[in-house]
């Protein structure tokens, strides 16, 4: 046994001996040897592990240009889109403003004049469209601001008191289902222990005119088609 692992030792140390000689030799072909043995395993990994598509693909996986451009694209359409956005609000906003600060110079709004169209400045709007006899439509426009700066339309109650006595009408006990809705309403939204009998009472009338106070409305105690617009827009339904 000793001897043969003695001879194989020999053997090892003469083919060790071998090899280095013939690099010695052949320095620079060992060195082409070693670099295509590389280039082959690197071109066997790639094509086991890293292609992920139909050959040739990359030796290192990397993003297509074309992707990355995709993906840059949503980002700067956004960044152009929103000074366009802002700038668009707030022409509205000043759209609005105009549109209720002519409508109070003609008496038919008195709220702020803030840009934001809400409940009064529609009833205002319905108002004058409805005086004027305009077709315009009750939506915030160049075309309505033109037809209320060029009307002399005038709300009905301008330059009355605001306690006038209520025309011969209102006065009249009478059933309605308008009174009724009205009463229903008011009574919803903490204005009175009102009874829907469909008679306009004083109690329905002491209702109207708290209502109209709190709503800044000209005070009158009457059902009027504005009363009715601006009550239905609080309850967010149709009154009739």
């Amino acid at each position: 046994m000793p001897r043969r692992s003695a001879r194989r030792k020999v053997t090892t140390f003469e083919s060790a001996g071998r090899l280095a000689a013939a690099i010695s030799e052949h320095p620079r072909e060992f060195v082409g040897l070693v670099i295509a043995t590389i280039a082959i395993f690197a071109i066997v990994t790639n094509a086991l592990f890293l292609q992920r598509g139909p050959h040739p693909a990359p030796i290192f996986a990397a993003r297509p240009l074309l992707q990355q451009e995709a993906a840059l694209a949503p980002r700067l359409q956004s960044a152009q889109s929103a000074p366009a956005a802002e700038g668009g609000n707030q022409a509205r906003l000043q759209l609005i403003a105009n549109i209720q600060r002519e409508l109070a110079r003609k008496k038919f709004y008195d709220g702020p004049t803030d840009g934001i169209w809400g409940a009064k400045t529609d009833a205002a709007v319905r108002d004058f469209i409805q005086v004027a006899g305009s077709k315009t439509n009750a939506e915030a426009s160049d075309g309505l601001l033109r037809a209320i700066t060029a009307s002399n339309a005038k709300p009905p109650n301008t330059g009355g008191a605001p306690n006038a006595a209520p025309d011969a009408i209102t006065k009249l006990i009478a059933t309605s289902k308008r009174v009724i809705s009205v009463q229903r309403a008011l009574a919803d939204f903490g204005y009175g222990q009102i009874k829907p009998t469909g008679v306009f009472d004083p109690d329905t009338r002491a209702a109207v005119e708290k209502f109209e106070r709190d709503r800044r409305l000209p005070l009158d105690g009457q059902i009027s088609d504005r009363f009715v617009r601006e009550l239905a827009a609080i309850t967010g339904r149709p009154l009739e």
